[in-house]
């Protein structure tokens, strides 16, 4: 069992069994991602290779995307499993039912170049809000934390990217658009919420590359089409609506700057339960975008004495939700409904965009 879902056990639609594939991406031949499995195969305990960029996502579909993207040729299975110190130190960090327990890793990893940078590609298996076990009221272990401080020891990269899936806050931020913030804010409510970090905001000041941007955003519209939403009706016809069928607006997606597209340092914000933008929860006024785990890279930087630069790079998996919808009173939330149904059919091809801004923020390194 792996992590599968932005939102905790929510299954997505395979895309190989859909039969999804996307087409080869035109990069410029010399930053062509180029993956260099290594030979023979490194035991799954030994230490990660050096890198100049370490990349780390989080999901099934953000995995098979990064692969698609970073390391064509070779799909995410065909990963080097890492599990350094699992049994040791790890496990007895981790709750029953994680999804490490499961594949008894903590995360699997490919190398590959783009232009002259060695860069790692990971896909961890430790998770901000699936792992902890309660330590107190509102407080919990945090084993996703020492990850990030033993792939930055070992890799000793340069830059650290946590990229992946998330739900956008603002209206105009729409499927596949990517925003790219050196900031992230804890805003948790559940297991983390007494902990001594929630509410802090943390920062990672350098200079995001723009010189491959553009060409990024020109090679995200490879995906559009997979983006497209379908025209939408009542789910039966016992509602009582008899207008003309609605059709969204093409979505184009986009890359989004904090200091340029967002205020400077706008945070993406973490939660340790499933949140989501609506048209009337403002979250857009505390932060970028929400997701569950990228304040944690910051956290774990905090006070190294030469930390790495880091960013997020985050895809619009799920529109801002209506907030006219009802959220409560019924079992099934539709506001929440419709956030894990945008994931569910679309978070592959928006990672596919967040992979793609992932390879232009590298590229001009």
């Amino acid at each position: 069992m792996e992590s599968s879902g932005r939102a905790a056990g929510t299954e997505p639609v395979s895309h190989e069994l859909l039969g999804a594939r996307i087409p080869t991406i035109p990069f410029p031949e010399s930053l062509t991602p180029v993956p260099a499995p290594i030979s023979p195969a490194p035991n799954s305990s030994d230490r990660l290779p050096k890198a100049d960029v370490v990349v780390i996502t989080w999901t099934v579909d953000e995995g098979d995307a990064l692969a698609n993207v970073l390391t064509p040729g070779v799909s995410r299975p065909r990963w080097h499993p890492y599990d350094r110190d699992f049994e040791s130190h790890y496990r007895p960090l981790i709750r029953s039912g994680a999804p490490s327990l499961y594949v008894k890793r903590l995360a699997s990893y490919m190398p590959t170049r783009i232009g002259q940078k060695d860069v790692l590609c990971m896909k961890s298996e430790l998770h901000l809000n699936q792992d902890g076990i309660r330590t107190g009221d509102g407080t919990a272990t945090l084993p996703v934390k020492d990850l990030f401080v033993q792939i930055i020891g070992e890799a000793q990269p340069d830059v650290v990217l946590t990229i992946g899936t998330s739900g956008s806050v603002y209206q105009h931020f729409q499927l596949g658009d990517v925003i790219v913030t050196r900031a992230a804010k804890f805003r948790c409510k559940d297991e983390f919420r007494n902990e001594k970090f929630n509410g802090e905001t943390f920062q990672s000041d350098w200079p995001i590359p723009l010189t491959y941007l553009d060409e990024a955003a020109s090679l995200m519209q490879i995906v559009a089409p997979n983006m497209a939403e379908p025209p939408m009706l009542p789910p039966t016809i016992n509602y009582h609506y008899h207008g003309a069928k609605i059709h969204a607006d093409a979505n184009v997606p986009d890359i989004k700057l904090d200091g340029r597209d967002v205020p400077e340092f706008h945070p993406i914000l973490t939660t340790d339960y499933f949140e989501y933008g609506t048209s009337t929860n403002n979250l857009e006024v505390e932060g970028a975008a929400v997701e569950m785990g990228d304040a944690v890279l910051g956290l774990a930087v905090d006070g190294m004495p030469n930390p790495p630069k880091w960013a997020v790079v985050r895809n619009m998996s799920d529109p801002q939700i209506n907030g006219g919808l009802p959220n409560e009173g019924y079992d099934m939330n539709p506001q929440t409904m419709w956030a894990i149904g945008y994931y569910t059919g679309y978070g592959y091809y928006t990672s596919v965009s967040g992979a793609i801004a992932t390879w232009g923020i590298i590229a001009g390194l």
